[in-house]
């Protein structure tokens, strides 16, 4: 029986434990699971991060458990259930420094109990409680193989391990292997259709909001700000206004090379969920037409939400069947934010690491292709044309660019830029900038 002491402790893990089984069946991304669980769940502040906190560690950190399980169980393989539930436990041993080693087994036994696993609850208690018998010992291993097999030391895809070390070198690519495993920052973006810097942090200081600045050579001054600490986002007036917008400063490097001017049509070609197109329409000051197009109702409607809750009064949402049927080479600028393999922003989307593959990369360039040569004929001459991902891979990135130049004339590359963590302390990015004749 559970400790009365213990109940608001364990429910946390409950639901971590089954939001980590979920992921075997379910199809939806980690993030969207633990949300659903939580939705329902009437948890304290504290335990919802401890909740989150938990699942986003196992997670990442997943290849690294599974080798320490492998360690004491000579590689045996156990029922994914049970591998979950020592995953959980080893996790909050050697990554959770706020939870006591000795909670960590006691409830960690509980829920193998509790799931079914009662025969087993010796051998999940004995593992446990061998390790912290050599967690010193442990812990100097784990820090040696960070260095010794980078891949699973930080618990990252060998393949793009090597990729990446044959391109920057150790040093370099260690740092983003870093930057890959820690909690990403919430930044936010402020909507000038609404309020303005002063207002806004006038705003977040009645709300408890604490924030710093956040300036990059392409944002500016008191545009973006890092959210250290915040209530609930849905709970602040200032949200719900519309008064700001969650985005990572790398995202609008896009949209201020596009540049768009007052009085403009512009096309946003893969528009969901409207980050970047609530942003062109800021720099527009509502004053032209921005088209957004995207590929199903479900996402148009993303971008609507969106929109709507910023105040943005010029955009169009189409599907591209819509866009097909109207005139070509009639917009100003066109920008062209391609589906890709996300490399650039790992720490964002944790089941990433688990699902990318090299020959996703492949697939996905003549998709990136196929989406340069329907903007090249949307634009007029003279115009504008940005390519940008969140891949820091060249096959969809420069690459790209290169062989769109080949096989479409009378276009010529201006500009183009990588956002690198380990450099620049944003998000991975690439964007291009192309002016047509």
């Amino acid at each position: 029986m559970i400790p009365l002491n213990m109940v608001n402790e364990q429910k946390p893990r409950q639901i971590a434990a089954r939001v980590l089984g979920q992921r075997r069946t379910n199809g939806l991304f980690v993030e969207d699971l633990l949300e659903i669980a939580l939705t329902r769940a009437a948890l304290s502040s504290a335990d919802r991060g401890l909740c989150q906190e938990i699942v986003y560690g196992v997670v990442r950190w997943q290849a690294t458990l599974d080798w320490l399980i492998a360690l004491k169980t000579g590689g045996r393989e156990q029922k994914p259930a049970l591998q979950t539930l020592l995953r959980l436990g080893l996790y909050q041993i050697f990554w959770l420094d706020r939870i006591p080693d000795h909670a960590a087994v006691h409830e960690t036994v509980e829920l193998a109990k509790q799931g079914g696993f009662g025969p087993q609850a010796g051998f999940v208690n004995a593992l446990l409680r061998g390790y912290l018998r050599e967690a010193g010992e442990t812990r100097k291993r784990l820090t040696d193989l960070r260095v010794s097999q980078p891949a699973l030391g930080w618990s990252q895809p060998e393949w793009l391990v090597t990729r990446w070390q044959k391109r920057w070198g150790a040093e370099k690519t260690a740092r983003l292997l870093e930057w890959n495993n820690t909690p990403p920052k919430t930044f936010a973006r402020v909507n000038t259709l609404k309020t303005d810097a002063g207002q806004l942090v006038e705003q977040w200081r009645k709300e408890n909001v604490e924030y710093d600045f956040k300036t990059c050579d392409w944002t500016g001054e008191n545009l973006v700000f890092e959210l250290k600490s915040h209530p609930p986002l849905g709970s602040l007036a200032s949200f719900r206004s519309g008064a700001f917008y969650i985005q990572d400063p790398s995202t609008l490097l896009a949209v201020r090379e596009l540049n768009p001017q007052p009085g403009e049509t512009v096309l946003d070609l893969c528009a969901a969920p409207g980050g970047k197109t609530t942003f062109l329409a800021q720099l527009l000051g509502n004053q032209g037409r921005i088209v957004a197009q995207d590929v199903s109702e479900d996402r148009l409607k993303l971008i609507q939400e969106n929109c709507d809750r910023l105040g943005v009064a010029c955009v169009e949402l189409v599907l591209p069947s819509i866009l097909h049927s109207q005139p070509a080479a009639h917009f100003d600028r066109i920008l062209v934010d391609a589906p890709c393999s996300n490399s650039g922003v790992m720490r964002r989307r944790l089941d990433l690491r688990w699902r990318i593959q090299l020959e996703e990369i492949g697939r996905l360039r003549a998709t990136q292709l196929d989406l340069l040569h329907q903007a090249a004929a949307r634009l007029k001459p003279g115009g504008t044309l940005v390519y940008s991902t969140c891949s820091l891979e060249p096959e969809e990135n420069e690459e790209v660019v290169q062989e769109f130049l080949r096989e479409q004339t009378g276009y010529r590359l201006e500009k183009q830029r990588e956002l690198l963590p380990f450099a620049d302390s944003v998000d991975g990015a690439y964007v291009a900038r192309l002016v047509k004749s």
